[in-house]
């Protein structure tokens, strides 16, 4: 039968896909489809730095200290963003330099929450004692102030980029840890898990194949904009000297290394400051629009 001659029997549509009605969703959110456009084109940048990036990141031209971008006078299409105190071109270490901070980002959020939802289920499913130790322990990591207890963590481990990546790792676990657990209260009350419980069902079971599928949209929400707490809580280890180490192409190191020419050279503080800019506020619009097309609540 047609769709036409199923339209003139008065037969129903098929309603959408899930697929098609999230993107209906998204797309409806013009700033969360732009991000995800700009997290795409950095996450190209990445990929490809090496073919992308005119020279190697850690190249240095004794002729060229501090050389201004091409558009300026003394500047150079060879370096187009030009180059900073020791010759190295910045246009090649911006491009590494996405490499690099994405991996920090992706990597913490992904070592977040895989202890978080091991945690946040603990809670939920054994409740008393155990609920309590687990939640009272993330309330006092949630009272510090965040970038103070990731530098306090650098300062007694040492500094250097595990390090600094397993800091902002703690810092960030409580919000993975609080979601997974709510999620679990509520999804717990449900009748599909009283009756996989009648049926039989393990606690483990419960726990990761009834339960945590469920939990997943928040999830996903809150690790799209845990990406950008990450990465610009990684530069800001960076620019103390706490995260990654000279020579290596990552964009709070660059704004540490570039601090004392700021007047005289605003280019070597301008674009890399620009790059945590934009890389952060795009992983925000896309957490925003996943958020506004996984919640049920806020669709229209």
């Amino acid at each position: 039968m047609t769709a036409a001659s199923a339209e003139h029997d008065g037969a129903t549509p098929a309603p959408p896909g899930p697929l098609r009605e999230f993107w209906t969703s998204f797309s409806a959110n013009a700033g969360a489809v732009a991000g995800l456009v700009i997290v795409l084109a950095v996450l190209l940048m990445a990929a490809f730095a090496p073919w992308l990036a005119p020279h190697a990141p850690d190249l240095t031209d004794n002729t060229a200290f501090l050389r201004p971008p091409a558009w300026m006078d003394g500047g150079s299409w060879s370096t187009p963003l030009g180059t900073d105190a020791i010759g190295r071109d910045l246009l090649s270490r911006l491009i590494y330099g996405a490499r690099l901070s994405l991996t920090i980002g992706v990597a913490v959020v992904a070592l977040s929450i895989v202890v978080g939802v091991v945690l946040g289920l603990v809670a939920g499913f054994a409740r008393g004692v155990v609920e309590i130790v687990i939640m009272r322990l993330m309330d006092v990591i949630l009272t510090l102030p965040s970038l103070l207890l990731a530098i306090v963590i650098v300062a007694i481990l040492g500094p250097g980029l595990m390090n600094a990546m397993l800091a902002v790792s703690v810092v960030v676990l409580p919000h993975y840890v609080r979601i997974t657990r709510a999620a679990v209260l509520a999804e717990t009350a449900r009748d599909y898990v009283t009756a996989a419980r009648l049926a039989g069902a393990g606690r483990l079971r419960l726990m990761f194949i009834e339960v945590l599928p469920n939990c997943a949209a928040p999830l996903i929400v809150q690790a799209s904009l845990g990406v950008s707490t990450a990465i610009l809580d990684a530069a800001a280890l960076g620019f103390l000297g706490l995260g990654a180490q000279p020579p290596a192409a990552e964009w709070g190191t660059m704004l540490a290394d570039a601090r004392e020419f700021v007047l005289r050279a605003w280019w070597v503080v301008t674009f890399p400051g620009l790059m945590i800019l934009i890389t952060v506020l795009a992983f925000n619009l896309l957490g925003d629009g996943l958020r506004d097309a996984l919640d049920p609540k806020l669709k229209q």
